[in-house]
């Protein structure tokens, strides 16, 4: 037959193919899902979680939304 060389069907390397084509796609599959999970955390605070009032209060003080004054006594208050 046109397939058998002497070594076994399609001369022996088949399998080793189907393993290397297996690990590639596995490969690929595991960096898209890595670079998915983080482009999703590059707004958030912490790992993946939503940021919570001090962060808040934080980000709002350095972006001149509220005061230095204010901003303390919100984490007063949020300390209560």
């Amino acid at each position: 037959m046109w397939w058998h060389n002497g070594y076994g069907r399609l001369g022996g390397f088949w399998l080793l193919g189907i393993f290397l084509r297996a690990f590639g796609l596995a490969v690929v599959v595991a960096v898209i899902v890595i670079l998915v999970r983080r482009s999703g955390r590059s707004h958030l605070s912490g790992h993946g979680q939503e940021p919570n009032a001090r962060e808040i209060a934080r980000r709002r003080c350095a972006r001149g939304e509220i005061t230095k004054d204010q901003f303390e006594q919100l984490k007063r208050d949020l300390n209560q």
